[in-house]
């Protein structure tokens, strides 16, 4: 691919990755507010955001094996842990964002679990081998992940475990 194709297509990839992420929150706002038709509307449009990203991804070649995925996963979120959200805290805690400062403590702490997670799964597919067959659990609050039993509470945002969603 020529590198300004490969820019644009990147671009795109986020843009629609982006909308795909903001129509679902949106459609949850919508449902909160009792207007399931409008919250149906952007559940579709969410759907068609993920068509064109998928899209996107497969023009730059962004699919491989499944090792191959989890290795990209894997690099994904190293980058998160060690370099992006360190960076954003900092700003954050200088600018005295709390909000920020909260998301990013949030996001950072579920990334390392899912680096983990990634790491395991990776090791299992070279070797022609799934995981496990146990329930993935996310908080809803804060994003924390687990796989297996459910603690009482999040560890790291204390919410209950009926605040979990699983898979």
């Amino acid at each position: 691919m020529r590198k300004m194709t490969q820019e644009n297509a990147k671009a795109a990839l986020a843009g629609e990755s982006q909308a795909h992420i903001k129509y679902l929150a949106f459609a949850e706002k919508a449902a909160a507010e009792n207007l399931p038709n409008v919250s149906r509307a952007f559940k579709a449009n969410s759907y068609a955001e993920q068509v064109h990203a998928v899209n996107h991804l497969k023009s730059l070649a962004g699919i491989g094996t499944t090792a191959d995925n989890l290795s990209a996963a894997i690099e994904g979120e190293s980058f998160e842990v060690d370099e992006m959200y360190p960076a954003y805290r900092e700003i954050a805690v200088t600018q005295e964002m709390t909000q920020s400062k909260r998301s990013i403590r949030f996001a950072l702490k579920a990334e390392v679990d899912h680096k983990r997670m990634y790491s395991e799964a990776r090791e299992r597919a070279l070797e022609g081998e799934d995981v496990a067959d146990e329930p993935v659990s996310v908080c809803v609050i804060c994003g924390h992940t687990v796989i297996g039993d459910l603690p009482d509470k999040c560890p790291v945002c204390a919410a209950a475990k009926e605040y979990y969603r699983t898979f």
